[in-house]
Order: structure tokens, then sequence, then C-alpha cells
């Protein structure tokens, strides 16, 4: 008994297949969602998911299980336009800066989960934070989960209004921190280390500490304090970074709060 059954009976609408929805459909079909039960809407589909048992730009199903609206936001208010009511669907967005209301206002009366993942859900490491409307009930949402957890761990939110700031920490946080890689390998440069072996020696570093970070028991505070010496190296490389004027922790908090603005700000003009 899979999953998925229930899709596989009637049917998953994927609109939009990128890197997101590419990511979420390998997953759920590693996972045992027939590819003959989902129907792909996207006039651009690459080519490696030609030939692969599923419906490509076909005619939609009366009546799914879930549709999945995966397109940029910025194309989001046209690929709305084409799509019918579908049924009793579930409609669950992967889209920044869309608001509930918006989908709403296009599919009056249907349930609707919002859900910001991040780029990890590549390779399975993603987190995706949801959160439903009024009309999504609890196995609806437990159904989105499911979905997403395909690529990666989930969290639920208490109110919409917190999707902004997920969107600036962990929907735009890997990009912060490939930049802290591309810092590392600049900085470790400076010092006299050769390009290739100090960006090596970056990337492994972010990646193991991550890692550690997500397996071990300890807060990632305890963590930094177990490999600070007194005195020694790494404690007088955490005096400038965590500087209260000039370090990280004042840095960070400008970085997420303008990427959680913009959000806002698309939020609006969605609307």
């Amino acid at each position: 008994m899979s999953e998925f059954d229930d899709i596989n009976a009637r049917g998953l609408v994927l609109v939009g297949c990128g890197r997101m929805g590419g990511a979420m459909l390998k997953g759920w079909l590693a996972r045992g969602l027939e590819p003959s039960a989902v129907t792909v809407i996207d006039p651009k589909l690459a080519p490696e998911w030609q030939d692969k048992g599923l419906r490509v730009n076909a005619s939609l199903p009366d009546d799914p299980a879930v549709l999945v609206l995966a397109v940029k936001p910025q194309m989001m208010a046209d690929a709305l336009g084409e799509i019918p009511q579908l049924g009793d669907a579930l409609i669950v967005s992967v889209a920044a800066g869309t608001t509930i209301a918006t989908f709403e206002a296009t599919f009056p009366g249907k349930s609707i989960v919002r859900v910001m993942p991040n780029t990890p859900a590549a390779i399975g490491k993603g987190i995706s934070a949801l959160i439903g409307n009024t009309r999504t009930t609890p196995k609806q949402l437990d159904l989105a989960d499911t979905l997403m957890r395909a690529v990666g761990r989930t969290v639920r939110l208490e109110s919409e209004d917190q999707m902004d700031a997920v969107t600036g920490l962990s929907g735009s946080g890997p990009a912060y921190v490939f930049h802290l890689i591309e810092a590392m390998a600049k900085a470790g440069e400076a010092q006299g280390l050769s390009p290739e072996l100090s960006l090596e020696l970056a990337r492994m570093t972010v990646a193991g500490a991550g890692a550690l970070a997500v397996d071990a028991d300890e807060d990632p505070g305890v963590l930094r304090e177990n490999v600070t010496s007194p005195g020694g190296t790494t404690a007088a490389g955490l005096k400038v970074l965590m500087d209260p004027e000039t370090g990280l922790p004042p840095l960070m908090a400008r970085t997420v709060a303008a990427a959680t603005e913009r959000g806002r700000e698309l939020g609006k003009a969605a609307k």
C-alpha cells in the first residue's frame, strides 16, 4: 500500500516542472507515485521528463486529488487564468509571495495549502513550511505534508503572516550559505591558499558543520562552544564574527529582514 494510493487513483496535476517542480516530481515518483497518474503542464518541459510515462501537456483530469502550482510568482497570474476548477482538488502552491487570498479568488470554495520549500529539495534535503486556508481539513494538510516530505523535512505554520519570514530565512537562506562559502574561500586565498584548495576546504567545512548541526542533539551555540578553546584560533576568529555591531548577527538580521520585506512587497503586488 502506497501513501499515494488516492493520488494514483484520481491523479495529480503539476503546473510548472522547473527546478522545484522537477525536484518534487522526482521525490514523488521515488516514493510510489505512478507516472501515469501525473499530468505535467509546462510548455518548456526539460528533455529528461520526456518518455517517462507522464501525461505531458495533456487534457486535465476532471477531478484530480491535487493541483500543484510550481511556477514563478511573476508567471502565476497567467497560469491561473488557464486552469479550470478541477472538481474538489486540493490546491498546493510553492510560489513565493503569492498569498492564499489570491488563490481563493481564483478557486472559490477550494482547500488551499501554501508551501515555502527551498532549493536543497533537489537532493531530498529541503525544508518546507506549510499553512492551509480555513477550508483545508487535517487530512488534506497531511496530504500536502506527505508530498513535501518526499523532498525533505516539513514544518507547519500557525499563521500565513509567518510565511514572509520563512521565505526570508529558509527560502532565500541557501543563497546566503553559498555566499558564505564564496567569502570563506576568498578569505582562505587571502591567507595564501590556492583557489582550488580554499574552495574545497570552505565547501566541506560548511557541509560537515551543517550535517553535524542537524544530527547532533546539542544547540548550535553549544556546538560552537565545543570547538572554541579559550584564547585559541577559533576564539580569535569568532571575536570578529560575533561583534554585536559589525559582526554576523547584525548583518544576518538585516539580510533576513530585507528578504522578508521583499516577500511582503511581492505579496501585495500579486493582489
